[in-house]
């Protein structure tokens, strides 16, 4: 063998030597995971719209007596499920457009466990269903009739899940079957909420009755793990509302997510994830409002949005408040 063909061989092989050491530190660098100086700040609760500050009021319970981040963001969001006052969600939510009141959901923990309801007809409290999905069966999602099942099965109670108010609405809307979403108001269709315990466990769920006369059976981002919600244990958590179909083609949770993970502030993460559906709908921005709320483990919190008018709350040892998140559109 000549000497410059050993030669070349032999920087080869030094080369894929030092290959473990290089990716070791790109793997390092990835994580996002920057040294921080001070105290964490848990336990802490955010959630997405106004009616956020209420259900804050319930996690905050569970999360200032030592509670499980797991059971503060359930029992958050089952405040405004109850609510027939809150249209787009739960009970009193508006029908699809044949009438039927239908609801999605899901919920995620620290360690990957998850639990999602589709379609789910006749019960108050789809994220509690999501919950049992997780917690009860080999599965993370159940859809339509057999969630249903399901959720009889476990104890809870069919009821009529259309009140009276929402019941006129729509055979009002039946007169012109206009479908025009109404930017920061029918396409605000979700509680998300996202929570970082005292023992720095974090924890989402996200619930809906998705937008207002919609197709029978449409399905938005909310019950989608890495679309309406996405928890990640060493990094941080985020959850979407908006024009679910818009948070759907970018996989947006999980996007604000693995922003974090590669160093991004949870603010930065959604701006970033925003300026990627803004890039791809520009054509038709104007009619599209998606907005993220984020958290990562070290109790640091960001917002983002197409348009103005989305807004957040925010529960830490500094009080319950609700925030305007920045906007892509000004």
């Amino acid at each position: 063998m000549s000497h410059p063909r050993r030669n070349f061989l032999r920087q080869i092989a030094l080369g894929t030597a030092s290959l473990p050491l290089l990716s070791f530190g790109l793997t390092n660098l990835s994580t996002g995971e920057k040294k921080k100086k001070g105290k964490v700040n848990k336990p802490i609760v955010l959630s997405t719209w106004k009616f956020g500050l209420q259900a804050n009021e319930a996690a905050w319970k569970v999360l200032q007596t030592g509670g499980k981040s797991l059971d503060a963001v359930e029992q958050g969001v089952k405040i405004v499920e109850a609510d027939p006052e809150e249209q787009t969600v739960g009970y009193g939510g508006r029908p699809d457009r044949d009438g039927h009141v239908t609801l999605d959901a899901c919920i995620m923990d620290h360690q990957l466990n998850i639990g999602s309801v589709v379609c789910l007809e006749h019960i108050m409290h789809p994220i509690s269903v999501a919950r049992a999905v997780m917690e009860k069966t080999p599965h993370v999602m159940l859809a339509g009739e057999g969630a249903l099942q399901f959720a009889v099965e476990q104890g809870f109670k069919k009821m009529n899940l259309l009140t009276e108010k929402s019941e006129q609405e729509w055979k009002n809307w039946l007169k012109e079957k206009k479908y025009q979403p109404v930017v920061n108001i029918e396409n605000h269709d979700t509680i998300g909420m996202i929570a970082l315990d005292a023992e720095g466990r974090l924890s989402g769920a996200c619930t809906t009755s998705g937008m207002a006369y919609k197709m029978r059976g449409r399905i938005g981002d909310s019950p989608i793990i890495g679309a309406g919600l996405y928890v990640d244990g060493e990094v941080g958590a985020a959850t979407a509302t908006g024009h679910g179909e818009e948070v759907i083609r970018v996989a947006g949770c999980h996007l604000v997510v693995e922003l974090m993970r590669q160093g991004r502030s949870p603010e930065e993460a959604c701006h970033e994830a925003v300026e990627r559906v803004y890039k791809k709908q520009q054509h038709r921005i104007k009619d599209i409002q998606v907005g993220f709320i984020a958290l990562n483990v070290h109790g640091e919190y960001g917002s983002y949005c197409v348009q103005p008018g989305f807004n957040y709350a925010v529960y830490d040892g500094n009080g319950n408040r609700l925030l305007d998140a920045g906007s892509r559109i000004k």
